[in-house]
C-alpha cells in the first residue's frame, strides 16, 4: 500500500494494493501490522456504515472528550471527504483537506483524533465505512456547521441534504472553548 502523510499532522492518505481479474477486484482494507508500520498503531473498537443519496452532507463531526481516530473508505459510489484540524496548538489549526474517495479509486483516509470530519455524496448513492478508535459517545458528540465561512471549505454542493442536527451546529469560533488540544502522537512528531 502507498501511504502519504498530508499537511494536517497525523492525517494519512492510504492507497491499498488491489488485485483485478475477470472476476472483479480484491484488496485488503485493513491489516493491523501493516497499518501500524505506516503509523496507525491505534486500536479500532467500532465499525460504522452509512449509505446516503447524492447531495447528502454528513458533518462536520467530532467527539470531545473521547476523540475518535477514523479510518474511512467508500464501498459504493463516491464522496468528497473533508477533514478539518480543530486541535488548538496544532501547526495546521483551522485548515482543511478534501479528497474524493470512491469505490473506483479505493483510497482511504486515516483521520487522527481531534479533527472534525464530514463528507458529501457526489454519486447517485454512496456506501461509507469507517473504523473508529473510541466508542460512540452521544454526550460527547460535537460538530461545526458545514459552511463555516472562516473555514472556506470548497464543498461540491451549495444546498446539501442535511440532518437537523448538522443544520444546527455553530461555527468553529462559536465553540472555541470546546475544541480539543493538539497532542503529537509519540513517534509521529510533526508528521
Amino acid at each position: 500500500m502507498n501511504v502519504t502523510p498530508l499537511e494536517i499532522p497525523g492525517l494519512l492518505l492510504i492507497e491499498p494494493v488491489f488485485f483485478r481479474d475477470q472476476r472483479g477486484v480484491f484488496c485488503e482494507t485493513f491489516h493491523e501490522r501493516r497499518y501500524a508500520e505506516a503509523g496507525i498503531a491505534e486500536r479500532f473498537v467500532q465499525d460504522n456504515y452509512s449509505r446516503s443519496v447524492r447531495g447528502t452532507l454528513r458533518g462536520l463531526h467530532f467527539q470531545e472528550p473521547h476523540a475518535q481516530g477514523k479510518l474511512v473508505m467508500v464501498l459504493e459510489g463516491a464522496v468528497f471527504d473533508v477533514v478539518v484540524d480543530i486541535r488548538k496548538g496544532s501547526p495546521a489549526f483551522g485548515t482543511w483537506y478534501g479528497v474524493e474517495l470512491s469505490s473506483d479509486n479505493y483510497r482511504q483516509l486515516y483521520i487522527p483524533p481531534g479533527c472534525a470530519h464530514g463528507f458529501c455524496v457526489i454519486s447517485e448513492h454512496a456506501a461509507f465505512l469507517y473504523k473508529v478508535t473510541d466508542f460512540y459517545s452521544p454526550k460527547d458528540e460535537r460538530g461545526i456547521i458545514w459552511n463555516d465561512p472562516a473555514l472556506g471549505i470548497a464543498w461540491p454542493v451549495s444546498a446539501p441534504i442535511l440532518s437537523a442536527k448538522d443544520q444546527a451546529y455553530g461555527t468553529m469560533a462559536q465553540i472555541d472553548d470546546r475544541l480539543p488540544r493538539y497532542q503529537p502522537a509519540s513517534g509521529q512528531g510533526s508528521r
